[in-house]
This record gives structure tokens, C-alpha cells and sequence, in this order.
């Protein structure tokens, strides 16, 4: 972000807790569909028989005189369906892309460029809309409530790897799992180039999710509510019983002896993703969300929250078997639920063959620096501390019914106004049941400190009680065991997730029902 721009930077502070939710999310979405019906569609398909797709990249900007320059693109949602697997029937969805034809799930990959302007623009509308919504050939006379948006998108962030999503209010969940959703990486030569990373084919976006399916195919969701007398449909979270990548369940990828760079989204609603590759390669990490790590960073595991992107390495010249699976162990929901079984504890299988003689030389590498983001420490003194609580409101039975950002609505009036240029300190507070991952939209932030509450319930019941950090005396209970921020996450990012019962926000399903506040930025 640039130097003119509000730095956000959260004060991170733990709560141990239970987290309530459907395992499996199994309910019926007919009468006769059951979490059985569903295991059953899912253990029917056979892992490995897909190879996995990678989605059309759109560069988002063109070339005059040798200098990038501002386009404009159209691209629309469009219903088709889509082959899942080999041996599932056709399932309807709603997707991205330039055209029908080419419109995939998910949506075609945007190349843009730092600090050159996108421009996107919906496809002219299959029907007028209304009475008054009509137009003649070529716009030259339109009706009186006929109205088309172009979007403008600055690119002005650091290079680094964002996606894109419907974000209808209210239906974000079920459009996210429809397939509205895509990659979109911003590039910066002068940064990129010099890290000589695989490139190319070398070069591959991965996007996990898991869904469930009927028997017929069609993609299952649960919209009978948990306390369906006070809210009809809603369910706390999604947990599907298939994983796909790249719109396939279970695919393979054939690599060769080299490395390769993966960029892998989480992109499912509510699950928790821990990967590891099954015969121990080593990760390592080079980015986190939209921002380069000051140093890459080796893991043997590597967990994602909903929304989360992190930019890895492997090198395959080091396999020492011929397959090798991305396996899961992520507890769902995350951290105190079930553990993955034999299906969602695999996501996809690598087939190593050698290099042919034809290949190419490996010239990548795993850069030994990267890019030196100015620390929190670097930052100009906090001007202002915040606190963002989040509350879970449940049935007398202990069903969930609305969540809310400091006992507020969306629609009730903005409270948090950080000033252009100013750096602040929030403290995010977890009263939920849930593990959040936090986001902001069109803001990066970074963790600073994780700790954990202690006396929770006298806290928790001060703050339904009162709804203020500081009366209830916060510095109080912030005084339990500090967790380190994991290396490989101490960068500017787009979403912040702690260890298990820490403070964090948002999940998909549960942003849909209220869990989302607005941010006016103030000159």
C-alpha cells in the first residue's frame, strides 16, 4: 500500500473456545437427502482419474510503445454446467468468464499489472430487464432505468496474488459455491523478474474447495435453518464431502523433475485446509495473500483459513517417490471438530515423470530474499486503538441465529473511520464459537501479537452486558500464553487466522448473516 494509504494493523487476542457447528453440513436440502446420500456420491468417485485443468489467464492491460497500458474487459456470469468428474453427470453452475463457452469454474485467471488501471465491464443483459430498461443497437437510446456499470480496479497494491468473487449481499455463500469466483494476480516486473520463480507452465494457480453432490449431479447445499422458526434457512457453516481443485474432484497433475510455483486459494466457505505433500517434499513459502515474504520460508505443512492464498515452491527434482499425494488434515470445523477422513483428507495427486530430452532446463529458483515490506515497527506511531469484538447469538438450545461486529448491524451506521496516511492498532476479539478469518476488504494488515483471554466467561458476559472493551476491562484478561505469529504469515495480508480459539473473522456463511460492518476511509 502506498505511503498515502491507512496501514491497518490487528492486535490479535485469543479466546478458548467450542466451536458449534453441522459437521458436515449434511441436512437435507430435499426430504430424502441424507449426510449418508451424500458420503455415498462422494466415496463413488474415483480419485485420480481427472487431470487437473488450469483456467484461461486474461492479461488486464494492454501494450502502446512498449509501455502497459489501461483496457477494458468483459466479463460475465453465465449458467452452464460443469464436469466435476469423469463419472458424475453435469452439473449446473454459475460462472465467470468472457463468453459462455469459455466461462469455467472456477473463472478464467486476470494477469493484471501494478499501478495500471483494469477496467471491467458486464456483457450487454440476454434480456432488457424491465419496461423502462430497453436500449436500441449499439446503446444509442436507452430506456430510463437502464443502467450498465464499468468497474474500475487501481492495481495500485504490491504484487501478489488476490481472487475475485461475487459478494452479493445475503447470497455470497451460495454464489461462491456455484462457482463465482476467480484468480487474480497483480504483477510488477521489477520485483517478479529478478526472484526468477518457475515461470510459465512451471507456473500453476491451484483453488481448492470442497462441495457435495446429488446423485444427479447438481451441487448440494442445506437451506433448511438450524432454528428454522427463527430464521428459515440459515446453516452456521458448509462443509462439503468431495474436494475439488480447479473444478475437478480429486485431480491428478503430471509434473516433471523441476520446481514448480503453486499458487493455492482456499476457497471453500467455511473449511480449514492443512496440507502437506504425503512423502514429506518440503513447502516453501515465498508469499502470503497479496504481499512477497522479506525471506521464503520452509514448512512441512501449511494451513489455510477460507479466503487465504499462500505462493509456494516445490521442487520435484527432489521427490523420492513417483507420486505423491496433497493430503489434508485440517479438523472440521477448525480446530476442535472431526477429523478428515479417507475423502476429504485428500485433495489431489502429483505424477512425477522425468525430464524429457527435449525439456527445458530448470533455471528457477528459490529466491534467497525477496521483498523488504516495511515492518510494523517501521510504521509511524499508532494514532488511534480499536477494539472490533465479534458476538454469536444462539437459541436457548444452542443454535446459532445471527452474528454481529460490536453488536452491530451492516446496516447500522460506520464506526470505523481510520484517517488516510495513519497507522492504527486493532484488538479483534472472538467471543464466537468459531476460528474467523479476518478481512478487509480493499486493506492489507498484519498480526503483531496473539494472546489468549483468560476468566473468558466473566469477560464474555461483561461484554453482552455492556458491549465495551474497556469498561469490561480487556488488558485484564489479555494476559494469557502468547502465540507466535507463524513466519510465513509476518507479511502484509489479506487475511488473518491464529492457532486454535484465537480471535479472527470472516466465514463466508457466516458474513451472510450479518457478520460483516462497513469502512469509511477518511481523507
Amino acid at each position: 500500500m502506498g505511503e498515502n494509504r491507512a496501514r491497518v494493523v490487528a492486535l490479535v487476542v485469543a479466546v478458548v473456545v467450542v466451536v458449534v457447528g453441522v459437521a458436515g453440513n449434511v441436512a437435507a436440502a430435499q426430504a430424502a437427502v441424507t449426510a449418508a446420500d451424500l458420503q455415498r456420491v462422494a466415496g463413488s468417485l474415483q480419485m485420480y482419474v481427472d487431470a487437473l485443468p488450469q483456467m484461461a489467464k486474461i492479461r488486464g492491460y494492454g501494450f502502446q510503445r512498449g509501455q502497459a497500458v489501461p483496457i477494458n474487459l468483459t466479463i460475465g456470469m453465465y449458467q452452464k454446467t460443469w464436469k466435476f468428474h469423469r463419472d458424475l453427470p453435469a452439473t449446473p453452475v454459475f460462472v465467470y468468464g468472457q463468453c459462455p463457452d469459455s466461462a469455467t469454474f472456477p473463472g478464467p485467471t486476470i494477469m493484471a499489472r501494478h499501478d495500471v488501471p483494469l477496467f471491467v465491464s458486464p456483457p450487454p443483459p440476454q434480456s432488457d430487464g424491465s419496461a423502462f430498461a430497453w436500449f436500441t443497437a449499439g446503446f444509442a437510446e436507452k430506456g430510463p432505468a437502464w443502467t450498465q456499470a464499468t468497474y474500475r480496479y487501481p492495481n495500485v497494491q504490491p504484487p501478489g496474488n488476490l481472487w475475485y468473487h461475487d459478494h452479493a449481499l445475503g447470497l455470497t455463500r451460495a454464489n461462491l459455491l456455484a462457482g463465482l469466483l476467480g484468480a487474480y494476480v497483480i504483477e510488477k516486473p521489477e520485483v517478479d523478474t529478478p526472484m526468477d520463480l518457475p515461470c510459465d507452465d512451471d507456473d500453476l494457480h491451484l483453488v481448492i474447495a470442497d462441495r457435495s453432490f446429488n446423485v444427479d449431479g447438481s451441487l448440494y447445499m442445506n437451506f433448511t435453518g438450524v432454528a428454522p422458526n427463527i430464521h428459515p434457512q440459515w446453516q452456521p457453516e458448509y462443509f462439503g464431502a468431495v474436494v475439488v481443485a480447479n473444478g475437478k474432484a480429486w485431480p491428478f497433475l503430471v509434473v516433471h523433475r523441476r520446481r514448480y510455483r503453486l499458487r493455492i486459494l482456499n476457497a471453500s466457505n467455511a473449511r480449514y485446509f492443512n496440507v502437506s505433500l504425503s512423502n514429506g517434499l518440503p513447502i516453501h513459502v515465498v508469499g502470503s495473500d497479496a504481499s512477497y515474504l522479506s525471506a521464503p520460508v520452509t514448512v512441512s505443512n501449511l494451513l489455510l483459513s477460507p479466503a487465504e492464498i499462500f505462493d509456494v515452491v516445490v521442487d520435484f527434482s527432489q521427490s523420492p517417490t513417483a507420486e505423491v499425494e496433497l493430503i489434508n488434515s485440517a479438523p472440521y470445523p477448525f480446530p476442535t471438530g472431526a477429523a478428515p477422513g479417507p475423502l476429504n483428507g485428500k485433495v489431489m495427486k502429483f505424477v512425477v515423470q522425468p525430464n524429457g530430452p527435449l525439456d527445458p532446463p530448470d533455471n528457477s529458483t528459490v529466491p534467497d530474499h525477496e521483498v523488504p515490506y516495511a515492518s510494523v515497527t517501521a510504521l509511524p506511531p499508532t494514532t488511534m486503538t480499536r477494539y472490533i469484538v465479534m458476538y454469536e447469538y444462539l437459541t436457548p438450545t444452542g443454535q446459532s441465529t445471527h452474528l454481529y461486529i460490536n453488536g452491530l448491524r451492516l446496516e447500522d451506521p460506520v464506526t470505523e473511520t481510520p484517517k488516510s496516511g495513519t497507522t492504527e492498532l486493532w484488538q479483534v476479539i472472538n467471543l464466537t464459537g468459531d476460528n474467523h478469518p479476518l478481512h478487509i476488504h480493499l486493506g492489507m494488515f498484519q498480526a503483531v501479537k496473539m494472546q489468549q483471554l483468560v476468566n473468558l466467561q466473566a469477560f464474555t458476559d461483561c461484554m453482552t452486558a455492556v458491549n465495551d472493551a474497556v469498561k469490561c476491562n480487556v488488558d485484564q484478561h489479555a494476559v494469557g500464553p502468547v502465540v507466535p505469529v507463524p513466519d510465513h504469515e509476518k507479511t502484509w495480508k489479506n487475511v488473518i487466522k491464529v492457532p486454535p480459539g484465537f480471535v479472527t473473522s470472516v466465514i463466508l456463511d457466516h458474513e451472510d448473516n450479518a457478520m460483516i460492518r462497513p469502512l469509511k476511509l477518511l481523507a
